[in-house]
């Protein structure tokens, strides 16, 4: 692919004022040094909030450092993989500082996974170390001896709550019934691990830009989950980006106000990893986790305690919440970002929300390979565009053709993206490296797109069969993988299917081997083996498949057929 000159940006013309066509990603040696910047800058302020309580960028920092010389202390070297699997609770934050300061690379895991799906990304990642809330304990238990994990550390909502933790343990425990009874032996408590590492010696690292900092797993066209490669470098040119991006939107938050951001979205998925946990340390900010945003009466409540001025979403959360009596009950007036991302935000939820809450969605668009930030309407916008916006600083986008080459303006291609937040590659499969990424740093991200002479980007179509779930890539082969594991089935196919709720759904179509098969036992066999976004929401039994004279399973047609 051929340079691009300053006249094939036509974005940067349409910039809103004092947002810069670059960024320095060079300001900071890795993220280790951005966070212990905010550490000593914000040493006061408040850094998280949670279930009424709130942490101190200084406490954070202290946390995380023993954790750190705990983690040193199991004898991991450096550059070993250490992975957390957690909903968005106080434990997150600490636990990825104190990888990161340790020297190790965190793999951010899904809770929901099935022991089938952790057992592939621990062994794939080759991570020997894991944080775990005990609530999904039991799914590691079924999986940990076929994996390289040597170390657990188990972690309880309460742990960090003082005497209100023991309540709030008891009632998860007991009363809501959410831990599985689970056995493993040797793992050891957070707040046991916390004590041990404040008695041991640390020795910080020299981190560097090109090291590794997280591994981002994200489905693969063969249905195996690949490791994205995020270095130091990668990840903290997304959060200046996002920041310079944000800019014109954050100086109108009164000075007497902590820019205070809401974390719905989970802080496995790098959309909240990037621009709620890393941006709000970057800015000093406050950062109120919610642990579970599919309890909206929960979120709103929650809401109803700050002031807040940043709220990062997927479309399915944004309606939801609208969608709910007590909507109104929140005072929305002091909302300066409602930031759309991780999937296709619908225009009749953007009206309301704007109607409702006086600030319009601003959708962006970007991939766990891109750190995730690519793309993103202006924060200055006043209606909704129904595109996903202009490159973001230092950041090229560009529509081709399956030879690489750039289409004419208003022609649909593939979307390519260069950066400095693009990945350095899929961790181990050169193969799959060189499928996406060319010599001279061009992501080729699967997507079908247009740019107008604005250079603003609309996505019309995906090359490859993904389906977007909530914002969650799943990949049919690997759905098709599981199913046609099943007794009585012959063959199947799965593709996505539109769905007001998550945008797309899974629909699974099957052919019977025997004819005694059901839906029901379908069903069954796929909750043992997919997580929740993945199961088929619709299953259909057909005599045949459509396919190509070669025998390959026409999947657009099963799409179109309604």
């Amino acid at each position: 692919m051929s340079t691009v000159t300053a006249a094939d940006k036509p974005w940067l013309k349409h910039y809103p004022a004092g947002v810069p066509a670059e960024i320095d990603p060079g300001q900071y040696r890795s993220l280790v040094a951005l966070m212990e910047e905010s550490f000593r800058k914000y040493a006061e302020r408040p850094a998280y909030s949670f279930l009424g309580k709130e942490w101190t960028y200084r406490q954070v920092d202290e946390a995380s450092r023993a954790l750190a010389a705990y983690l040193q202390s199991l004898g991991l070297q450096r550059g070993d993989r250490v992975a957390v699997m957690m909903p968005n609770v106080p434990q997150y934050p600490i636990a990825v500082a104190a990888i990161l300061r340790a020297g190790y690379v965190l793999v951010n895991v899904n809770p929901l996974y099935t022991a089938r799906e952790l057992e592939h990304q621990l062994k794939d990642s080759g991570a020997k170390a894991i944080f775990i809330i005990e609530n999904f304990a039991h799914t590691l238990q079924q999986c940990i001896a076929a994996t390289p994990v040597q170390h657990v550390v188990l972690c309880a909502m309460g742990d960090l709550l003082g005497a209100k933790g023991l309540i709030v343990n008891l009632v998860v425990r007991h009363v809501k019934k959410l831990v599985p009874p689970f056995e493993l032996p040797g793992a050891v408590r957070f707040n046991t691990a916390l004590a041990r590492g404040r008695q041991a010696p640390f020795t910080q690292p020299d981190v560097g830009p090109n090291d590794v900092a997280v591994l981002q797993y994200t489905g693969g066209t063969t249905g195996v989950s690949k490791g994205a490669v995020l270095l130091h470098c990668n990840l903290i040119a997304n959060v200046l980006q996002s920041e310079a991006w944000e800019a014109p939107a954050r100086k109108t938050i009164p000075p007497s106000e902590q820019p205070t951001a809401i974390c719905a979205l989970p802080l496995y998925h790098i959309f909240a990893f990037t621009v709620n946990m890393m941006l709000g340390m970057r800015t000093g900010g406050k950062t109120v986790l919610i642990p579970n945003p599919r309890d909206i009466p929960a979120v709103l409540k929650e809401l109803r305690n700050h002031t807040f001025h940043s709220f990062p979403a997927v479309n399915t959360l944004f309606n939801a919440l609208l969608n709910h009596p007590d909507f109104d009950t929140v005072n929305w007036r002091n909302l300066r970002v409602s930031l759309g991302g991780g999937m296709a935000v619908q225009a009749a939820v953007a009206k309301r929300w704007l109607e409702r809450t006086g600030c319009p969605i601003c959708e962006g668009y970007g991939l766990s390979e891109t750190s995730p930030s690519a793309c993103c309407n202006p924060v200055t916008a006043k209606e909704f565009s129904g595109t996903i916006g202009m490159p973001i600083p230092s950041t090229e986008l560009r529509c081709i053709d399956d030879d690489g080459n750039e289409v004419p303006m208003g022609t649909p291609g593939e979307i390519a993206i260069r950066g400095p937040q693009v990945m350095a590659g899929y961790w181990q499969r050169p193969d799959e490296t060189a499928k996406v990424l060319s010599a001279d740093g061009w992501f080729r991200t699967g997507d079908i797109g247009v740019m107008d002479e604005r250079g603003y980007f609309k996505i019309v179509d995906r090359k490859k069969d993904m389906i977007l779930v909530s914002g969650f890539n799943v990949y049919p082969n690997e759905i098709e993988d599981v199913v046609a594991q099943c007794e009585g089935v012959l063959e199947c196919a799965a593709v996505g299917i539109p769905d007001e709720h998550s945008g797309e759904a899974v629909k699974l179509v099957v052919v019977k081997k025997d004819p005694a098969l059901t839906e029901a036992h379908i069903r069954e066999f796929c909750e043992a083996r997919l997580t929740g976004y993945k199961r088929p929401k619709v299953i259909e039994f057909r005599t045949e498949l459509p396919k190509t004279p070669v025998g390959k399973i026409l999947r657009r047609e099963l799409r179109d057929k309604k």
